[in-house]
């Protein structure tokens, strides 16, 4: 009897294992952030840009209309205003985003190997837009000898602008060769070990709770259009918050949910952080920690985004006492929930 798609699938599937297994396995975990500017200067900047934004999982518009107005007015005036804020995050080498998650790539990398010095497994990172591209990595590991990969996409949130981005690249990429054994990881908002890390880096500030501190749980927005088609992105944030809010005790009225990052004229996932953090002084709550859950590491967003403008938000507002709880970043606790995650998929 013939075999349908997802039989022929897994029979490809096992096919590639058992050709991987009898040339010796050599295992690349590749971890995926967004992406980020070659330098803090305008034209770094413009090329970054215009390449994230042509994605139509990033500006889903009819191209006809989009594309004009990108390479017309956006590319044209946003990267100048940009250059600074740039600056301001950029690191002594590297921006955050490709520092850090090279970082956190290294360390996992690392005590993967002291675990086992025999395991042929090597723990990199790419970025959807700008470099080093998912293509570059996937070359350079393939020379490398790598014939099974594993994509973790460090969105712990699904969303079809980001994982399902990511998906888009890794397709492209694996088109260009005989495709090895791959696996993808679309999702781990629910995931204990990440729910621990993000709980641990909260309980840092008990003493703030313990004083009444309210806790906000800012994510990355997405258009409304998006989540009305579907995407399960704000039913994601709305549970991993749920669940660190239980595992710190939490109230229901000790905490909430909004969004950030609000990009154009169109309504994007409601509440908007900004205007959260602007009323809380006049509910009384002078006293707030902001963590954002769906940045596996810092960036423009956190740093510039929550730490600074909305922390003068804020206390213009009359609040008192503002804290940001940092990304997970290269912390040992990241490094555990990595080492999990491919220790679980590979």
């Amino acid at each position: 009897m013939p075999l349908d798609g997802h039989s022929q699938a897994k029979a490809l599937l096992a096919r590639a294992e058992e050709i991987n297994l009898a040339n010796g396995k050599k295992t690349a975990a590749i971890l995926v952030n967004l992406g980020t500017p070659d330098e803090p200067s305008a034209a770094a900047i413009r090329r970054y840009l215009a390449e994230f934004l042509s994605d139509p999982r990033v500006v889903n518009l009819p191209r006809a209309l989009w594309l004009p107005i990108l390479h017309g007015a956006i590319l044209n005036v946003r990267p100048r205003k940009l250059v600074q804020k740039y600056k301001m995050i950029w690191g002594t080498y590297d921006g955050p985003i490709r520092n850090i998650t090279a970082a956190l790539a290294l360390r996992v990398h690392e005590q993967l190997t002291r675990e086992d010095p025999d395991r042929q497994i090597k723990v990199t990172s790419a970025m959807t837009y700008g470099n080093p591209s998912i293509t570059s990595v996937v070359d350079q590991l393939c020379d490398e000898g790598c014939n099974d990969f594993l994509f973790i996409p460090l969105f712990p949130q699904y969303s079809s602008a980001t994982t399902g981005a990511v998906f888009d690249q890794v397709t492209r990429a694996l088109r260009q060769r005989i495709t090895p054994l791959h696996r993808f990881l679309d999702q781990y908002h629910q995931h204990t070990a990440y729910i621990h890390a993000l709980t641990k880096s909260v309980e840092v500030y008990n003493r703030q709770i313990n004083e009444g501190a309210f806790l906000l749980f800012s994510f990355h927005g997405i258009p409304e259009s998006q989540a009305d088609k579907g995407d399960p992105y704000e039913q994601q944030c709305q549970a991993t918050a749920e669940r660190v809010a239980h595992a710190l005790a939490l109230d229901k009225d000790q905490w909430r949910v909004s969004f950030q990052s609000r990009f154009g004229p169109a309504q994007w996932l409601k509440p908007y952080t900004s205007d959260v953090i602007a009323a809380l002084p006049g509910q009384g709550r002078k006293n707030i920690l902001v963590i954002c859950p769906g940045f596996a590491v810092d960036c423009l967003e956190t740093i510039e985004e929550i730490k600074i403008l909305n922390r003068d938000i804020f206390l213009a507002a009359g609040g008192k006492k503002f804290s940001y709880i940092k990304a997970l970043n290269a912390t040992q606790d990241h490094v555990e929930l990595i080492r999990t995650l491919i220790n679980q998929h590979s």
